[in-house]
């Protein structure tokens, strides 16, 4: 298998670092504007803070740096001679990738997406809506442990602990 050169790598690690700031950052965003919500007293604010959650997650920046980071670490295991498993810590970074991005599919998309739903019909009567209030619970919990855990996976990534595996 051709590996990468040093100034290749350099390359897609500056595209990895791109695609980990978007998602990192994106995550962070998110719940930065849910806590914003809490002092919306109209319901056309309410929908318009819960459509920008939704196209800043789905459009623009979250999902496209999660399938980035993805998409440059699966080039970085192939191309490079970290490999997939060498490193222990390689394999956390993997299961946190896929399974972050797996949660995100089919929790806390589908969860805001109804909030953004509901809130657009309802307006400001969303906030005493069960099923409003039951899926900004989840998002809110499992959206900050998610980011938290983007955020150890970061620091992770630099520290590079544990010991690397016998190949």
């Amino acid at each position: 298998m051709v590996k990468f050169r040093a100034k290749e790598l350099r390359w897609l690690k500056g595209f990895h670092l791109i695609a980990v700031s978007c998602w990192v950052g994106g995550a962070v965003a998110l719940t930065m504007l849910y806590f914003i919500k809490n002092g919306v007293v109209d319901g056309g604010v309410l929908y318009g803070i819960n459509q920008s959650i939704h196209h800043v997650d789905m459009s623009v920046v979250v999902i496209p740096g999660a399938f980035g980071c993805l998409l440059t670490g699966l080039l970085y295991s192939l191309l490079s001679n970290w490999g997939f498993f060498k490193h222990t810590w390689l394999i956390f970074k993997w299961i946190v990738t896929v399974v972050a991005i797996l949660f995100g599919t089919f929790f806390l998309g589908p969860w805001e997406t109804t909030m953004m739903g509901i809130s657009g019909k309802l307006g400001m009567l969303s906030l005493s809506d069960s099923s409003y209030l039951y899926n900004e619970k989840m998002h809110i919990i499992f959206g900050t442990v998610q980011t938290l855990v983007l955020i150890i996976t970061v620091f992770i990534s630099v520290f590079k602990p544990w010991k690397s595996r016998k190949s």
